[in-house]
């Protein structure tokens, strides 16, 4: 099967363009191998830096379009991979889809991306999808494999294609995982807070049964071990990585006799949502309670105060979870496990502890994006 473009240009450079652009006419054009011009689509690593920069700008002037079809039946490859999230709203998942993306670019594949959103019909159908070889491997991170419960319940759904754990560890799986150290960040983020002074620092958690809650939770308990705090049952309140929880632990911490002077949300999002609720209710962040939350998303910069907070690099992991997969695919061997560095950020939203007085309502703020 020829592999041809649907596009039709006029002549170009000595390249006869009056119908259906070829692979040949790119060859041609960019002085390469019609072979040359395959790998440089599918494989690009295997060629120098100079030819495939000549091949995509042959193929720029040409208008060329590879043909998937005839592609994917030499080769017996889709190209595809998919990429299972959780929940695709979630804004913490936006640099790391470009982190994939990106190195899977590079390898000549596309992405799919599954959003289950809790639903057990979408991994089913998500599930049925890989097992029928429309894709050739998948990245998860929903923390299970289909068919199995984040405990590692189940009999796990086969897929047949390589698969990668990317930031939610599956440990039943015997796959790559890709992730950071959630216990040794949150307990470094609550020696940070301790080490200014804080004796009193609640804990919003994330949702219950996740692996990523269940580490960040014991390095909270490591790090108030470590810096010779006590550790009280009543400072911990419920989460789920959202605004909304966010804004009910701030609502429940308000309505305190005694505040904490500082407290640790397992991610931004419940930290801006618990920010604001403070605010609202005459608290101000940081003289009467400091907040500091996880991840470091978009908005945690720009938040008034700008949120303290544990940064992970995003896009590098997801350009690592592409890369081993990419390994897996090409028949390369890949790490079983590769853990990238956090880095504690720290803004505004923290400080030493004060006397605490609640504000009066007209200094009351909300919050707010800073003009750009």
């Amino acid at each position: 099967m020829d592999e041809r473009g649907p596009s039709s240009r006029p002549d170009e450079d000595g390249v006869s363009l009056g119908r259906t652009v070829r692979i040949q006419d790119v060859a041609k054009l960019a002085d390469v191998s019609t072979a040359t011009v395959s790998r440089a689509l599918a494989s690009p690593e295997r060629v120098s830096p100079e030819a495939r920069a000549r091949v995509l700008e042959a193929i720029a002037k040409t208008g060329y379009v590879p043909n998937p079809a005839a592609r994917s039946l030499r080769s017996q490859k889709t190209y595809m991979v998919l990429v299972v999230l959780p929940d695709l709203s979630n804004t913490f998942f936006s640099k790391i889809l470009r982190g994939i993306e990106e190195r899977l670019f590079e390898a000549g594949y596309g992405m799919i991306i599954s959003d289950l959103d809790g639903s057990p019909e979408k991994e089913a159908h998500f599930a049925a999808f890989t097992a029928a070889g429309r894709v050739d491997g998948a990245i998860l991170l929903n923390g299970h494999l289909f068919g199995q419960s984040r405990d590692g319940e189940g009999m796990p759904m086969k897929t047949g294609i390589p698969l990668v754990a990317l930031c939610e560890a599956i440990p039943s799986a015997d796959i790559p995982q890709i992730e950071i150290d959630n216990r040794a960040a949150a307990s470094r983020m609550t020696q940070h807070l301790a080490s200014l002074g804080h004796r009193s620092i609640a804990y919003v958690s994330g949702p219950p049964n996740n692996i990523l809650e269940r580490e960040r939770f014991l390095g909270y308990r490591e790090g108030l071990e470590a810096s010779g705090l006590r550790f009280d049952p009543a400072l911990v309140l419920p989460g789920d990585y959202t605004i909304a929880s966010g804004i009910m632990a701030g609502q429940n911490l308000a309505a305190l006799a005694t505040c904490p002077t500082a407290v640790f949300c397992t991610s931004d999002e419940m930290a801006i949502g618990l920010m604001r609720t403070l605010l609202s209710e005459g608290l101000r962040v940081p003289e009467d309670i400091s907040v500091a939350g996880f991840d470091d998303i978009e908005f945690a910069a720009v938040a008034e105060p700008a949120l303290t907070t544990i940064r992970q690099p995003r896009r590098e992991l997801g350009q690592a979870a592409a890369a081993v997969l990419i390994d897996l695919l090409q028949g390369r061997p890949s790490p079983k496990r590769i853990r990238l560095e956090t880095e504690l950020v720290v803004r505004d939203s923290v400080a030493p502890p004060q006397n605490r007085e609640k504000a009066p309502a007209k200094s009351i703020r909300t919050i707010a994006m800073k003009p750009t």
